[in-house]
């Protein structure tokens, strides 16, 4: 393999991890740092995928079909958030339940409105077209796909470690009962961080239905490997989220590539080495 081809398989491998990042950065907030387990996550962007292509299709407009995709799972994941998994705090095994059942009803709500043929939505005029690094060729789309994930992870890292709300959330997380006697309305907090968790998600599906598609059972698809990430990562730590998903990019496009056969074997061999070096994860606090 000459070093065009090594730079092209590189550079797949960092942008499917970016979109990977981009589902994980809202498993983090959800499942790392508020402790929900949320199995519903796939859902959030397997339907907003769907949805956004519903839009690409009727507008021609992907950055709207970006905007309504996010937005309808974010209000998704407020309503389940608040009327579902508010009523089972810190019961673990009752949320993995609930959104277990959840995932595989919209899932088969999906399969029945948008059928069980996979589907793409198209790239952007703008983003069609490759450069040329040497003497290969590399979509324009998935240098996109890079710098989302670059930009979309400088922003959640400067939200949630510099700025008041980041804080209050971190506190509220840590301590929820002083940060309501201090006047902090934390279910509202909560709330807000597991839609924008949702949100994030259903952004990924319409950012990387151009890249990845829809079809049945991607959802459980993307949630197994952003579960992957977020433990691999360390929970509730953004930065070690962003180095697992380059790594699981990498080691699942270099897993295909090589041995497709072994595919998911050269991402989980590498992620029990990781966890029993280090069990807290790559960036992972330790627990005494």
């Amino acid at each position: 393999m000459n070093t065009s081809l090594i730079t092209i398989q590189v550079l797949n491998g960092v942008s499917y991890g970016m979109l990977l990042f981009l589902l994980a950065a809202g498993l983090t907030l959800t499942f790392g740092l508020l402790r929900v387990v949320n199995l519903t996550h796939g859902s959030y962007y397997l339907l907003g995928g769907y949805f956004g292509l519903m839009i690409v299709k009727a507008t021609g407009n992907f950055w709207l079909g970006i905007l309504v995709g996010a937005v309808l799972m974010g209000v998704m994941g407020i309503i389940i958030q608040r009327f579902f998994l508010s009523r089972y705090p810190h019961q673990e095994l009752s949320q993995v339940l609930l959104t277990f059942g959840f995932l595989f009803l919209l899932g088969d709500l999906a399969l029945w409105q948008f059928g069980g043929t996979p589907q793409t939505i198209p790239t952007p005029p703008i983003f069609q077209g490759a450069v040329s690094l040497g003497a290969a060729r590399f979509p324009t789309y998935r240098f996109v796909l890079i710098a989302a994930g670059l930009i979309i992870g400088l922003f959640l890292w400067w939200f949630i470690d510099y700025t008041r709300v980041g804080m209050i959330v971190r506190a509220s997380v840590s301590d929820a009962e002083t940060a309501g006697g201090l006047g902090v309305n934390v279910p509202i907090l909560m709330t807000g961080v597991f839609a924008l968790g949702a949100l994030l998600a259903g952004a990924a599906g319409v950012i990387g239905g151009p890249l990845v598609g829809m079809y049945p059972g991607a959802d459980l698809d993307i949630l197994l490997l952003g579960i992957v990430i977020v433990i691999l990562g360390g929970l509730g730590s953004l930065r070690g989220a962003f180095l697992a998903a380059i790594l699981v990019g990498l080691l699942d496009t270099a897993g295909r590539t090589l041995f497709p056969q072994f595919s998911l074997f050269a991402i989980f061999a590498p992620m029990a080495i990781v966890l029993v070096v280090r069990p807290s994860g790559l960036l992972g606090r330790s627990v005494a």
